[in-house]
């Protein structure tokens, strides 16, 4: 028997959307107002879809302070007040949200307790993405 588990975590950070193979024109037309070289920000909101079978004794897929711990450790440590691009992770990737899924994804799927089905993130109240391990 498999359950799922759904779990939120809050973040702001900061980025700007800047493709190196572009020059500045080309990215100003790709990018819009995202590529500003002050960068902007959002205040992301990352669910997580884990699964597994619900232990007998806890009644659980995971323990939740587990999880948490986890996430604060690997995630909000690593992106909370950050500016994206100076992360190691975004050296050679544009900062945009699909690929931050994408990475979410990477940090979530070394959370061994349950198996990684999935990674939301929403950036604005109009756009969210999701990721589900298809590398």
């Amino acid at each position: 028997m498999k359950a799922h588990l759904s779990r939120r975590y809050h973040f702001s950070a900061s980025h700007r959307l800047h493709a190196e193979a572009y020059d500045d024109d080309r990215n100003r037309v790709v990018y819009g107002k995202c590529n500003n070289p002050h960068g902007h920000g959002h205040n992301y909101m990352v669910q997580v879809t884990l699964s597994g079978p619900v232990d007998s004794v806890t009644g659980m897929v995971c323990n939740l302070a587990e999880l948490d711990d986890f996430a604060q450790t690997n995630l909000i440590a690593q992106f909370d007040q950050m500016n994206l691009n100076t992360l190691d992770c975004f050296r050679d990737t544009v900062t945009t949200t699909e690929n931050l899924s994408i990475e979410i994804y990477r940090i979530f799927s070394k959370f061994t307790a349950a198996h990684l089905e999935s990674v939301h993130v929403e950036e604005t109240s109009n756009n969210s993405f999701d990721f589900a391990g298809a590398f």
